[in-house]
């Protein structure tokens, strides 16, 4: 039972040092909120060792009536629980230096600790009471992070409108616990996604499916409720790194999470898949306007966040755990060098002529990344474009390798050097050849755990053709943007989109006095 119980530990050391920062406080605060995130890491790597060792399973319940704490091990849980305490203790340790000299640094790091551990209750979570009480701790840890500064006018709209949206997420998800405790007869997660696998739960399991997306939704920043993230800069930048140790990627794990539950509700993952991805592009275009860095990288969050839930839509749950394993490592490190970019940058000399590719070679680009992407699939044991893979799948790759053909518009153009042509060829090799083997081990590690993406319909199709329609059309546009940039409507286009086309200001406008009233 005790040894069931281990991946546990891990967010009770860090619950010990937040304790301890709250009240005690002192100059050992840091070292010992440092100490504890080493710890919570070990204890991940255990429960690594202990899934190999005796398989997936969940713990008996410390508790009663379905209520209390247990732990679920699988390849799910223990992925994330070593992100995050990865993550976590890299950003203890970055804040011990970071924060060295504030007045109120041991209150920082007390509800760094908390969040952190909430996180790590959450994403082992073996019942739906554990669940939500983790969803509501961590809400509330990262309200209190993003108010370091309370003075700061921008960081009272950035916590207020996150404090609002998380509410009604709560409310979701409450919800949607309820019914499946209701449709289901149980509030243990993985019996829930055994019985939503056999059929049984009827129209409370698409009730619920339906909640869980607009909980996930929330919880990820999708458009139009994105405004908060790209204005938590205010706060210091370990809360920016910390969002990614699933604090944000959050709503992407509980679909995950819940993927036999979703796969009840075709009709919302196809929701899912079209706001993911509109928010994807909006994301990523208005990142493209930024001109600061952390700004930029808020913006860049967004849009991997609205790919993230493209993914969840499309059923490939394996592939969005291993987005949000990627997104998160590289995001959070890109956040905490973002300094030392901002000095690389100041320092770098303005560079000689670009090669500009016109019409011609952004087409030659993109029929020879289909290509490469073609030919290193059937490498990869495709037939005709299909064999063992999903079409989803190889829909997603296809937008994934447009990023790709951008960059090898640079290299087929008229005034490229040819080792140029070269570098770029070989990327576009590359992330095929990535692609697909992330995609084959990813697949493979949860097999068992994630179910299978299940083969498309008439929506499904339609909803693909969409998305790689989308995203061609805009990796195009910019492919010739240098052609165009010189057109009045480039410079207007330029404004609207550096503003978020003004969908946060309509929410400040929409929600009012009531998001925006005065925190106790």
């Amino acid at each position: 039972m005790l040894l069931t119980l281990l991946p546990l530990f891990a967010p009770l050391l860090l619950i010990a040092a937040a304790v301890f920062a709250f009240r005690r406080g002192g100059p050992r605060v840091p070292a010992l909120a440092e100490a504890a995130g080493f710890g919570a890491l070990l204890v991940a790597l255990a429960s690594l060792a202990l899934l190999l060792a005796r398989g997936s399973g969940t713990s008996g319940l410390v508790g009663w009536g379905g209520i209390g704490l247990s732990a679920r091990l699988d390849a799910v849980s223990a992925a994330m629980l070593l992100l995050v305490s990865f993550v976590g203790w890299v950003v203890l340790r970055y804040s011990r230096t970071y924060l060295d000299g504030e007045a109120r640094q041991g209150w920082f790091t007390g509800w760094l600790c908390a969040a952190l551990a909430g996180v790590l209750f959450l994403v082992q979570a073996g019942n739906l009471a554990q669940l939500l009480a983790a969803w509501i701790a961590t809400s509330l840890a990262l309200h209190r992070l993003l108010l370091f500064y309370p003075e700061r006018v921008a960081a009272q709209r950035a916590a207020r409108k996150k404090r609002v949206f998380s509410a009604i997420g709560t409310g979701a998800l409450l919800g949607a616990g309820l019914l499946a405790w209701i449709g289901f007869g149980t509030t243990d997660i993985a019996a829930i996604n055994a019985l939503a696998r056999e059929g049984q739960g009827s129209w409370l399991a698409v009730a619920a499916a339906g909640l869980l997306a607009l909980a996930a939704v929330l919880k990820s920043a999708q458009f139009p409720t994105h405004g908060w993230l790209t204005e938590v800069m205010e706060a210091p930048t370990p809360v920016s790194a910390l969002l990614h140790a699933g604090v944000i990627n959050a709503g992407g794990f509980l679909l995950i999470r819940f993927a036999d539950v979703m796969l009840a509700a075709p009709g919302v993952l196809a929701v899912l898949a079209m706001l993911g991805g509109f928010t994807a592009l909006f994301g990523a275009l208005v990142m493209l306007t930024q001109p600061a860095v952390k700004t930029s990288l808020a913006w860049s969050t967004v849009a991997q966040m609205g790919f993230m839930i493209l993914q969840c839509g499309l059923a490939l749950f394996p592939l969005a755990l291993l987005h949000i394993l990627a997104h998160s490592l590289y995001k959070a490190h890109a956040f905490l060098a973002s300094g030392g970019a901002v000095e690389q940058v100041a320092g770098l000399r303005r560079p000689g002529p670009v090669a500009v590719p016109d019409g011609a070679a952004v087409g030659r680009a993109f029929l020879l990344a289909l290509a490469i992407y073609a030919g290193i699939g059937a490498a990869f044991g495709l037939a005709f474009g299909f064999g063992q893979k999903s079409p989803q799948a190889l829909a997603l790759g296809g937008i994934l390798i447009f990023g790709v053909a951008y960059l090898l518009a640079q290299g087929l153009a008229d005034a490229a050097p040819r080792p140029l042509t070269r570098r770029t060829a070989f990327y576009a090799a590359a992330a095929a050849v990535g692609y697909f083997a992330l995609q084959s081990a990813a697949e493979f590690l949860t097999a068992g755990v994630l179910p299978a993406t299940p083969a498309p319909g008439r929506l499904e199709w339609t909803l693909m053709l969409l998305a790689v329609l989308s995203f061609g059309l805009v990796a195009v546009a910019q492919a010739l943007f240098p052609l165009w940039a010189t057109h009045p409507a480039a410079a207007g286009l330029r404004v609207h989109l550096s503003n978020g086309l003004y969908a946060n200001a309509a929410i400040d406008r929409m929600l009012g006095g009531w998001a925006l009233r005065k925190a106790s």
